[in-house]
């Protein structure tokens, strides 16, 4: 197996720490270099510059069946050209009464260079990419899969 690596840091800077005043963005760093802001969703008084973990949690998702579908295709014979989602995670209560992503739709947008497969092909397809995805598996949150 492996080991991935993020490194998360913050620091008051000065600021009042109150909840309504504290500096919710951090600076997420991976262990190839890449750097991004992380900061709370603005209702909880994050930045809109940052990303929220809810936000990089949906997105881990999403890449994560794409990358999968994208292996699986290719083992397959398919070519694919492109591939877009536009993937909504749904903040809401679990069944502890806590606030969880307790909902993640996929809406894969799929784009085929000669042969496509049929419909019930690509259902198959994506049900094979969940099934594989190393992040669904990994979380509680229902994960729908809406193929456009």
């Amino acid at each position: 197996m492996s080991e991935h690596l993020a490194s998360i840091r913050w620091t008051r800077n000065g600021q009042p720490f109150d909840y309504e005043h504290y500096p919710r963005d951090h600076d997420v760093r991976f262990e190839r270099g890449q750097r991004i802001t992380g900061s709370a969703a603005p209702a909880y008084f994050g930045s809109a510059d940052g990303v929220d973990p809810e936000e990089m949690l949906v997105a881990a998702l999403s890449s994560c069946h794409m990358l999968t579908l994208l292996a699986i295709a290719a083992k397959k014979g398919f070519t694919i050209d492109a591939y877009e989602d536009d993937a909504v995670g749904t903040l809401g209560k679990n069944a502890e009464g806590r606030a969880a992503v307790t909902h993640v739709t996929l809406r894969p947008k799929i784009t085929f260079a000669g042969d496509a497969p049929d419909s019930a092909a690509l259902e198959k397809l994506h049900e094979s990419a969940h099934r594989n995805c190393f992040i669904a598996s990994s979380v509680k949150t229902e994960v729908v899969v809406e193929p456009r």
